[in-house]
């Protein structure tokens, strides 16, 4: 598929203009500056309206003219300098000199991923701001960074879910040129960028789709709204739109992975549906640039299907969100039981989700009320995408707090370990890995009085299952927003410090042994010890682990099976050099055999492995 709308260069100065609106009696192109002209479209085969017109240098401001009647930006705008309200803006391609040739991505198994919010990463909260902290980012490990949703949003501040131009890079981050120069900055680090996008609804404010064409449809409703038209009478030109959003951001702007928001908010009943066609399209492309592009997706339905092959009948995204892991890790970590981690609590529950992805795989949810998910025990590991934070689970919470108000420390360090040692692609909320104590609360800045008292009501009801004390921050207030930027300085103060190198220490561990990034399910025993300890058992040609993970507040001995040979403490959560209580490297020279008792301490992580430890053996 070809990128033909929007405001596209054919050569310097001419520009070809070209819009979808099927319903409509005519479109003219309005010029609003550095000269202001209007020129009629005509319509061609596919229902859009088309010009090319000279004398369009960068930088030129448009609108288009719907039926006489009305001015509305272009939906698909590429720059919106103005905001949501304003005039679109051409933007020539050529203009930024890229210099990631030799990067053709990596494979996804390989992620190690960094979600970050622009706005709150940084004090500037730009794109150009988040780059002098990559060389940081790649020394802690990460080979990702995934950005929330960039596209134009309301006012200056927002976590992104409320765009509504979804070509345009959002103003008050840097635009176009800002994104590109990060990116490309990754690149030539060797870090891939994962893009956040939304395709299940627009925002509110600045919504204007509607006028050019049935976008929505009243047919299904969602927590937004109406629905996005998939599958109705004019569908394919809104699937056009949204495919092309995709390839647009792999193709200009080099993105390696898409990040698809809560597809289970997409509904389309076709033979052929949209998330297929999305995964099929944006594959090719990949194929087509010899590149390795990927799709993601986050769904609360725990649906294998999003993320089977699609010559086995399902979508063939390449990745999933799962959050049962995370429930059943917080559930533990905290004792919390309020809202979804009803379901949640016992060490069964993690056990399952180490053994197949899904927790819930067709049992009864109590929280639902009715049974919920299907099997996912038979889907590659590297398909699943797991944490202990991300955006929602903290800003989803009614003051945004972080985990490290209310959890030990030595669970933090507990969490770190079963998260980034575990089969799965590790994802890490930013700060996570020093112990951020800035809490990440939701923001917006919208102009209209009652959308924002609106946004407010529904804040309220959105979290009314879990329990809470105080007042609800105000969405609305710039307060709210600067309380939730994050202080990297952190990570050398206090427990901050040895948090931050242990969360360096695990991932170090994660790419020097294949036992734990290369095994599959296949290669791995899991086993609880009563309702306190998980045992895990992962196996390789190059050497095996295992893992004891103790989730009780008390001590715990047990005796350990394993295959003949000498086991080497290789990590131990609790050591002095991690802010433990244990003498530094206690442990590390005992040896281990099958039939042995081992003693972990309390919400401890202990790490054995096959071997020598050659790295440490030789100082390096």
């Amino acid at each position: 598929m070809q990128l033909n709308i929007g405001a596209q260069y054919i050569r310097p100065n001419e520009c070809r203009f070209r819009v979808w609106a099927p319903q409509k009696s005519s479109v003219s192109l309005v010029m609003v500056s550095p000269v202001q002209r209007s020129i009629p479209m005509h319509r061609d085969t596919d229902d859009c309206w088309e010009l090319t017109a000279e004398n369009v240098p960068a930088g030129t401001r448009y609108l288009y003219d719907i039926d006489g009647s009305v001015s509305r930006p272009d939906p698909a705008s590429r720059f919106q300098p103005e905001g949501v309200h304003g005039a679109s803006e051409v933007v020539d391609p050529a203009a930024f000199s890229w210099d990631d040739e030799g990067w053709k991505g990596m494979p996804i198994r390989d992620f190690i991923i960094y979600e970050i919010h622009v706005g709150t990463f940084t004090a500037d909260g730009t794109f150009e701001a988040i780059i002098p902290h990559l060389d940081y980012l790649k020394d802690l490990g990460i080979t990702a960074i995934e950005l929330m949703p960039v596209a134009q949003f309301p006012g200056r501040r927002n976590w992104g879910y409320d765009g509504v131009y979804l070509f345009a890079p959002q103003n008050s981050y840097g635009g176009p040129a800002g994104l590109k120069a990060l990116v490309n900055a990754c690149h030539m680090r060797r870090v891939a960028v994962i893009l956040d996008v939304v395709y299940n609804h627009l925002g509110p404010e600045g919504n204007y789709l509607g006028s050019f064409g049935p976008y929505f449809t009243e047919r299904y409703k969602t927590p937004w709204g109406d629905a996005i038209n998939f599958d109705g009478p004019y569908s394919d030109g809104v699937r056009d739109f949204f495919i092309q959003n995709a390839l647009y951001w792999i193709t200009d702007y080099h993105i390696d992975a898409l990040r698809l928001d809560a597809v289970h908010g997409i509904f389309d009943f076709s033979a052929n549906p949209f998330l297929r066609e999305l995964a099929a399209a944006v594959h090719g492309q990949a194929d087509a640039h010899e590149r390795k592009i990927h799709v993601i997706a986050e769904s609360e339905l725990n649906d294998s299907g999003v993320i089977r092959d699609s010559d086995k009948g399902g979508y063939g995204l390449d990745a999933l969100w799962n959050d049962d892991f995370h429930h059943a890790v917080h559930s533990l970590i905290s004792g919390e039981k309020d809202g979804y981690y009803e379901d949640f609590g016992r060490l069964g529950h993690l056990e399952k989700a180490f053994r197949e992805g899904f927790t819930y795989s067709g049992q009864y949810s109590g929280f639902r009320k009715r049974r919920h998910g299907n099997t996912s025990a038979d889907i590659p590991v590297h398909r699943f995408i797991v944490f202990s934070q991300n955006h929602d689970q903290v800003g989803n919470r009614m003051h945004g707090d972080r985990p490290n108000r209310t959890q030990s420390f030595d669970k933090l360090k507990l969490a770190a370990a079963v998260v980034i040692l575990s089969p799965y692609l590790p994802l890490l909320f930013m700060g996570e890995e020093y112990g951020e104590t800035a809490p990440f609360q939701y923001f917006i800045n919208h102009q209209d009085k009652d959308l924002i008292e609106a946004v407010r009501n529904g804040r309220k009801k959105e979290f009314a299952a879990f329990s809470g004390d105080g007042d609800m921050p105000d969405p609305e207030a710039e307060e709210t927003f600067l309380k939730s930027k994050i202080n990297m300085d952190l990570r050398n103060v206090g427990n901050n410090r040895f948090l931050f190198a242990l969360y360096k220490e695990l991932i170090i561990l994660r790419k020097e042994l294949p036992a734990l990034s290369r095994s599959g399910r296949r290669d791995m025993d899991v086993k609880c010890f009563r309702e306190d300890v998980l045992f895990i058992h992962r196996r390789h040609t190059s050497g095996n682990v295992f893992c004891l993970y103790n989730f009780s507040g008390s001590g715990q001995r047990m005796k350990v099976q394993l295959p003949e040979g000498d086991w080497l403490m290789t990590l131990d959560s609790s050591d002095e050099q991690w802010g433990g209580t244990a003498p530094p490297g206690a442990l590390r020279k005992q040896l281990c055999q099958s039939g042995d008792m081992v003693h972990i301490r309390p919400h401890s992580a202990l790490i054995y492995r096959q071997g020598a430890d050659k790295r440490r053996d030789t100082g390096e």
